[in-house]
């Protein structure tokens, strides 16, 4: 039991300093190919043990933020070598108040999945998933504009989606698609303003869905998105 309480320990104390550096290396604290304080410092400034610190370092390196070699320390990684798929890392580089070309990079990268996984679901409707859109759709009408409750109902419908596509690589993209869509919803739904044009439009791709219309499905997902992207490039240009 000592031995399990000390791994606890240190796998602790290795995620928190994982997540402490992680997010000042996201958030530009260090540039590319910048090199980070030295093991010994770390200790240190962590207050913790070099076990601790290997763990962490062993964290970032593969989300491919940072590389550690022998006498050239542990350096930042350049930007194209980040595994940005990672939900740690989207989630710091979503905090705070993410760029509004961040969103629109996020917005195109929707544009490239969810109406085809839409499309997919009108094709492949098996009840259960279909009840799950359902449900999820029932529970943003139901819900207060601009609520927590409004916000994760939206992102069960956008996922249960991806999982009514019956696509195992869609599928798999449910967790990029929840951890940006926390920040972007947000962003999006307060430049449009209208919740109930947004419920009826998630409505659309819920009916088309539903009567296995996969070309309806498709567009009316690639409208919802569309139209959130336009508000953001609109944002863009001011």
């Amino acid at each position: 039991m000592k031995v399990v309480a000390v791994l606890d320990k240190n796998f602790n104390l290795s995620y928190r300093m994982a997540q402490e550096l992680g997010r000042a290396i996201i958030c530009g604290e260090f540039k590319s190919h910048d090199s980070l304080p030295t093991e010994a410092e770390l200790c240190e400034k962590f207050g913790v043990s070099r076990t601790a610190v290997r763990e962490a370092v062993k964290m970032l390196s593969a989300k491919g933020l940072i590389a550690s070699k022998p006498r050239q320390g542990i350096r930042v990684l350049p930007e194209e070598d980040w595994n940005i798929f990672d939900a740690d890392l989207l989630r710091w580089s979503l905090e705070g108040n993410p760029s509004m070309q961040v969103l629109k990079e996020f917005l195109q990268m929707r544009i490239a999945i969810e109406p085809e996984a839409a499309a997919l679901a009108a094709r492949n409707t098996e009840p259960d998933r279909l009840i799950n859109i359902a449900s999820a759709l029932e529970r943003m009408g139901s819900a207060e504009e601009g609520s927590a409750e409004a916000l994760e109902a939206d992102i069960d419908f956008h996922i249960s989606i991806l999982y009514a596509s019956d696509n195992r690589f869609y599928i798999r993209m449910r967790d990029f698609i929840r951890t940006a869509l926390n920040v972007s919803i947000v962003h999006t739904n307060v430049i449009k303003g209208d919740f109930s044009a947004t419920l009826e439009e998630h409505a659309k791709v819920y009916r088309a869905i539903e009567n296995q219309d996969a070309p309806a499905a498709k567009e009316a997902m690639l409208f919802l998105i569309d139209e959130a992207l336009s508000f953001i490039e609109s944002e863009l240009q001011k």
